[in-house]
C-alpha cells in the first residue's frame, strides 16, 4: 500500500510547489500526494475506500467556504486517528492556539519551512514503518 499524503489549499500554485519539493521521493516510492482545492473536496477524498492509506493531511486554515479550522473536526469524526497539520500565512499566537485547540497536530506558517516539513513527514512515516 503506498502511504498517502493529503494537501489540501485552495491556491492552485500549491500543488506544483508541492509535487516540486517533494520530486524525489514521490518518485522514490515513499509516498504519494493528493490534492484538494477544498475544505469540501478534502472530505470527500477522506471518505473514499481507499483513504486507509492516507497517513497525513496538511491544510491551509484560511480558505473559502470551509475553513481549515472549520475542517478539523469533520475530519477527526471521520478519522480520529489522521494527524492534521495546518498551514498559515497568519502565525499570530491567536491563530496557532485557535490550531491547537481544535485539534491540529501541528502548525506551519507561510512560506513553507520545507526542510521543517520533511523532518515531520520522516517521522510520521517512520511510524508507519516506511524505510527513510
Amino acid at each position: 500500500m503506498n502511504l498517502l499524503i493529503l494537501v489540501v489549499d485552495d491556491e492552485p500554485d500549491v500543488e506544483m510547489l508541492f509535487r516540486q519539493q517533494f520530486r524525489r521521493e514521490m518518485r522514490l516510492g515513499r509516498f504519494a500526494m493528493d490534492f484538494a482545492g477544498s475544505a469540501a473536496a478534502a472530505l470527500e477524498r477522506i471518505g473514499r475506500e481507499d483513504a486507509a492509506s492516507l497517513i497525513l493531511l496538511l491544510s491551509d486554515i484560511n480558505m473559502p467556504g470551509m475553513t481549515g479550522l472549520e475542517l478539523l473536526p469533520h475530519v477527526k469524526a471521520l478519522r480520529p486517528d489522521l494527524p492534521i497539520i495546518m498551514i498559515t500565512a497568519y502565525g499570530d499566537a491567536a491563530t496557532l492556539q485557535r490550531a491547537r485547540d481544535a485539534g491540529a497536530d501541528g502548525v506551519f506558517g507561510k512560506p513553507i519551512d520545507f526542510p521543517a516539513l520533511k523532518s515531520e513527514i520522516d517521522g510520521r512515516l517512520a511510524a508507519h514503518g516506511a524505510a527513510p
